[in-house]
C-alpha cells in the first residue's frame, strides 16, 4: 500500500484544515487507518484512528471535539478534519495503515505516508 498525505499548510489559530490520505496499490477497505503527528524535537504521537468500516473512531484527548477522522473506501481515501486549530497542533502529520484493530502505537502500523506539514500561528 502506498499512502500519500496532503492538505497541510499554514493557518491561524482557530482556523481549520482538512488533511487527506490517498492510497494506491491496494484497496484501503480492509485496513485500519491512523493519523499521527510529530512536532520538532518530539516523538511521533497518535492523533486519531478509524476502523476499516468507519464504524469506530479513536482520538487522543487533546484533539477530541476538534478533529474528526473519516474515510471514503470508494475513493480509497482517509480524511482528518481539523477545526479550532491551536499552535500546539503544529507538526508533520502522517497517515498510516495496519490490518487489525486500531492501536495508538505507531510501531503497530505497517504502511506510512510521507507526511504533510501543518503550521498553526498564534
Amino acid at each position: 500500500v502506498q499512502l500519500q498525505a496532503s492538505g497541510g499548510g499554514l493557518v491561524q489559530a482557530g482556523g481549520s484544515l482538512r488533511l487527506s490520505c490517498a492510497a494506491s496499490g491496494r484497496t484501503l477497505s480492509s485496513y485500519t487507518m491512523g493519523w499521527f503527528r510529530q512536532a520538532p524535537g518530539k516523538e511521533r504521537e497518535f492523533v486519531a484512528a478509524i476502523t476499516w468500516s468507519g464504524g469506530t473512531t479513536y482520538y487522543t484527548d487533546s484533539v477530541k471535539g476538534r478533529f474528526t477522522i473519516s474515510r471514503d473506501n470508494a475513493k480509497n481515501t482517509v480524511y482528518l478534519q481539523m477545526n479550532n486549530l491551536k499552535p500546539e497542533d503544529t507538526a508533520v502529520y502522517y497517515c498510516a495503515a495496519r490490518r487489525g484493530w486500531p492501536t495508538r502505537n505507531y510501531s503497530d502500523y505497517d504502511y506510512w505516508g510521507q507526511g504533510t506539514l501543518v503550521t498553526v500561528s498564534s
